[in-house]
């Protein structure tokens, strides 16, 4: 992490959004009728179908009017979506370092940005008008953390004002600490707390410091085990947390848990096929390719199989991924035509970028030196203007081992 702004754009990617999936019923309670709803409709949500758990939400919504909870998933979902449609739904657009205070993203879809702002807004003042009533109300205090928390993911990850999204993550930080606090079996709250603890302590001496200053924590041990414990099976917010988890393995190289977070997911969510994605870039990363190239065939017989609409350039990036992988089991020919395709494909920029640098292996394995510096240096420029410099990083890393 090189600063404070990549730690804070990181904690909205995995931590908020991910927290506000969680149904508070961690405590021995009989579920109500709308946590069974928002059950439901995030079970379809993760596997991918947005539009029957948007119905059901809005149906739920016309029942229980004043429900915090269900204007917050409806947010949420609109907020997924957002991301669905711009294509940030996969490891590498959270495994890499962000570096700027202010990120250019191409802006949402008009209705789905009303939607979200609207429904945020009504989840959060219905939250603050139950705790200007019952002050010692710990439901009422966890959705404001939690609506102000979504809020805070939304301006860091579509807006990309990233120092901004601190100052309403600090908000939702201090209301999910008062819970804790207050009662800690409440492990649904650790999720967004341990992930910015965890976070905190990994930053260099003068930015903890700083942070701990306008009143984060750090602590990576209590950080991890808030968010292990989130994910246990007496946490209805288990899968949120396997998502922070999966992200956050995966960044420190800790392969066989974040394997084993994948597997479980993909076996809850079948119908997802962006999990198998996901499962192959961790075994390419892992230097597994073998298995890569298992997860990336069935990923791909899911994606042909499956009519619902796709991400924004999904073919590109399944056939990088595929190229990828090839090149590492040295099937050059195959590789090529594979990340070829990528290139003719609509499909985003740091994906292109980021094929250019596998051609640049082919090409090196091939002994075409000069052609494998042109190709990096494209890579680079690409990838650093679509928001990617680790690909960046990556591409010119191998551009330096190129010699005459």
């Amino acid at each position: 992490m090189r600063t404070a702004v990549t730690s804070w754009a990181l904690g909205a990617a995995l931590a908020i959004p991910l927290s506000t999936g969680a149904v508070a019923q961690t405590r021995p309670i009989t579920p109500s009728p709308e946590d069974a709803v928002r059950v439901e409709a995030y079970d379809l949500a993760y596997n991918l179908d947005y539009e029957p758990a948007i119905a059901l939400l809005q149906d739920a919504t016309r029942r229980w009017p004043e429900s915090a909870k269900l204007h917050r998933s409806l947010a949420t979902l609109a907020w997924l979506e957002i991301l669905f449609a711009r294509g940030s739904v996969t490891l590498d657009d959270y495994l890499g370092p962000m570096s700027k205070q202010h990120v250019a993203f191409k802006p949402p879809p008009p209705a789905l940005a009303s939607r979200f702002l609207a429904d945020v807004a009504r989840a959060t003042n219905l939250a603050e008008e139950r705790l200007a009533s019952h002050p010692g109300d710990l439901d009422a205090l966890y959705e404001l953390g939690a609506a102000v928390g979504l809020r805070g993911s939304y301006i860091a990850t579509v807006e990309g004002r990233m120092l901004a999204a601190v100052k309403t993550t600090l908000r939702a930080y201090r209301a999910h600490e008062q819970v804790l606090a207050a009662d800690p079996r409440r492990v649904e709250a650790g999720l967004l707390v341990g992930t910015y603890q965890y976070i905190v302590a990994n930053l260099t001496w003068p930015l903890r410091w700083m942070a701990r200053v306008v009143g984060f924590r750090a602590s990576r041990e209590r950080g991890l085990a808030l968010l292990e414990r989130a994910a246990g099976p007496a946490s209805d917010a288990r899968v949120e947390a396997w998502f922070g988890l999966l992200i956050i393995y995966a960044r420190e190289r800790r392969f066989a848990e974040a394997d084993g977070v994948v597997r479980e997911l993909m076996r809850r969510f079948p119908r997802n096929r962006l999990l198998w994605l996901n499962a192959a870039t961790l075994a390419l990363s892992d230097g597994r390719p073998v298995d890569a190239q298992r997860d990336v065939d069935e990923g791909f017989a899911k994606l042909t199989a499956d009519p619902r609409p796709r991400v924004a350039g999904e073919e590109a990036l399944w056939h990088y991924k595929r190229g990828a992988i090839r090149v590492a089991l040295r099937r050059t020919a195959e590789a090529e035509t594979d990340l070829r395709t990528a290139l003719r494909l609509q499909g985003r920029d740091w994906v292109r970028g980021r094929a250019h640098t596998e051609l640049a292996r082919l090409a090196i394995l091939r002994g075409d030196r000069a052609t494998g510096r042109e190709e990096l240096r494209l890579a680079a420029r690409l990838c650093e203007g679509d928001n990617d410099p680790a690909g960046a990083a990556d591409a010119m890393a191998l551009l330096s081992t190129i010699r005459d």
